[in-house]
């Protein structure tokens, strides 16, 4: 594409590469020669870049589209998510969809109005008005309260003296009454001491109220502003896809969720849609992509230097599902049914335990695959299974299943009581230098970007894995795991973060490298039985 330094040419020779049958599926692959060859170019680039470097190391999603020209010429598009050096316009890489940053944009004049909101509430709440008539709120309690103690003090030294004088005795109905007045009145008095305070403090709190009754209106100005900008933006988002079909960002969420939808802060500012927008308007046919992260990983979540990751879930999903009509994609991996057989490793008359095959689901979810349980009642009709834990599609191994409601409870609270021993055979993408230890890093779900798990110190549950260290060979550590805890991923977490043995499962495509299969497998359980209280072992050798 002559004057178009946005098409880049492979520096290497490529034309010997296969090129793959269908596009990428963008939320679950393995990266393709050429987008490993197309992002080796783009690192490159970047690394003659000086000046990014800083901003690049505290971490970036970078991404690449191979694609063919007019002329049936292969090349690729480069794209960074969100913005690079306060800006969004570099000349190696792809526009974005719609510029937030022009100086005049919609985005601008809107961020600026809300600005100025903020300005105003900052300056009521810092308004000396305002200031003194909480001092004087304060000044006024503070007096409040010492007057009314004074006042109560009174009264009992007051009862004291009226009591000493009825004990005297040889006192006259008069002076008795008298002393019954005095008691009356003192208490009267106290009532109209706190009704005096209550209608002075009552008064200076209203003064601030009512001031603040205008940084109430306006934080709600500031909301309905926001909302509204957030709708104008998105409707300048306009995507097209593979069949010249064109939408705003909120057509798309609608249409994808049956329902009048605001998009996700951030939606469409991703590299996938970048890439294949500028792919349509410029005749481009695109072959494969792929996403890769450069630089730090983020706080609590796992992303390592140079390896490559899917498509975030909350804001591009709606997208690329729309963007990519017209292509033939691959289908999704995790909905092809995996044809390995099931074999049951242990069966009696409350418990039945298989070697799970890697890419069957343990139980029901939201794929359209039909699950471990349902595909064992099918080959048994009659047989009625519950599970009693899980394991990832991905992952392998020694999978309990339960016959009856009661047993699958019963089973649950052996689990959670940690009563069940369980081990993990798996091969890690580094060399982990210690050959035993524990990790303890809290995890909860990423809502923004499911099904990924998250390290968070304030509301992450606790999550203990201890680790033997069985083999080191070519880069790569053989681990035995004992997780004492069984949360989500957990293996998966602690052995990709930084805080845990920083050496990602091999095969693992949410927080390593995407590669064939997944190498975990869970190797044995073991536990007292609930009815015999026999002590049972369920093992299934590791298929690596």
């Amino acid at each position: 594409m002559p004057g178009d330094n946005k098409f880049h040419r492979f520096e290497a020779d490529v034309s010997a590469v296969a090129l793959p049958d269908q596009f990428t599926f963008p939320f679950h692959y393995v990266p393709h020669a050429l987008c490993k060859a197309a992002a080796a170019q783009v690192m490159r680039y970047i690394a003659s870049r000086t000046e990014w470097h800083s901003e690049l190391r505290q971490g970036k999603m970078l991404g690449v589209l191979v694609a063919r020209d007019a002329e049936g010429q292969l090349g690729y598009l480069a794209a960074f998510s969100g913005n690079l050096a306060g800006a969004v316009q570099h000349c190696y890489f792809v526009p974005p969809v719609y510029d937030l940053l022009q100086p005049d944009g919609e985005f601008k004049r809107g961020e600026a109005a809300i600005t100025a909101i903020n300005h105003e509430i900052e300056q009521l709440h810092n308004d000396a008005t305002l200031q003194e008539l909480h001092d004087k709120l304060q000044r006024a309690c503070t007096e409040r309260d010492a007057e009314l103690e004074r006042y109560r003090a009174l009264m009992a030294e007051s009862k004291l003296r009226r009591n000493e004088a009825r004990q005297l005795g040889q006192m006259s109905p008069e002076a008795k009454q008298q002393l019954i007045a005095e008691s009356q009145f003192q208490k009267a008095e106290l009532k109209r001491l706190r009704r005096r305070w209550e209608t002075q403090i009552n008064a200076l709190q209203q003064q601030i109220d009512d001031k603040l009754q205008h940084v109430v209106a306006l934080k709600q100005q500031r909301k309905t502003m926001s909302e509204a900008l957030q709708e104008r933006i998105f409707r300048l988002f306009v995507v097209q896809n593979a069949r010249g079909e064109r939408l705003d960002l909120m057509e798309v969420f609608s249409r994808y969720y049956g329902e009048p939808v605001l998009p996700p802060s951030g939606a469409g500012e991703c590299c996938a849609p970048r890439l294949l927008q500028y792919a349509y308007l410029n005749a481009l046919t695109p072959i494969c992509m792929a996403e890769f992260w450069h630089g730090d990983s983020p706080v609590g979540e796992v992303r390592h230097h140079g390896h490559y990751y899917p498509a975030c879930s909350s804001k591009c999903k709606p997208i690329l599902h729309f963007m990519l009509q017209g292509l033939d994609v691959e289908p999704n991996p995790l909905e092809t049914q995996s044809s390995a057989p099931i074999r049951v490793i242990y069966e009696d008359d409350w418990l039945l335990a298989v070697d799970k095959p890697a890419g069957v689901l343990s139980a029901p979810g939201k794929l359209d695959v039909d699950s471990l349980p349902q595909l064992l009642m099918r080959e048994r009709p009659g047989l009625q299974l519950y599970v009693v834990h899980r394991l990832d599609m991905a992952t392998s191994g020694v999978l309990l299943l339960a016959k009856s409601i009661e047993m699958c409870k019963t089973m649950q609270q052996l689990f959670a009581s940690r009563k069940v021993q369980k081990r993990y055979v798996a091969w890690l993408q580094g060399d982990v230098t210690d050959d035993s230890g524990t990790i303890s890093l809290p995890l909860r779900p990423d809502i923004n970007h499911r099904p990924y798990q998250v390290v968070d110190e304030v509301h992450g549950k606790e999550a203990i894995t201890r680790y033997e260290v069985v083999e080191r060979c070519e880069g790569r550590t053989r681990m035995l795991f004992y997780p004492l805890t069984g949360r989500t991923h957990q293996l998966r977490v602690h052995a990709a973060h930084h805080r845990g043995l920083n050496a990602p499962i091999v095969g693992d495509a949410l927080y390593g490298t995407p590669a064939q299969c997944l190498m975990l497998h869970a190797e044995c359980l073991s536990f007292s039985h609930p009815v015999t209280h026999h002590p049972l072992t369920l093992t299934a050798p590791s298929p690596f």
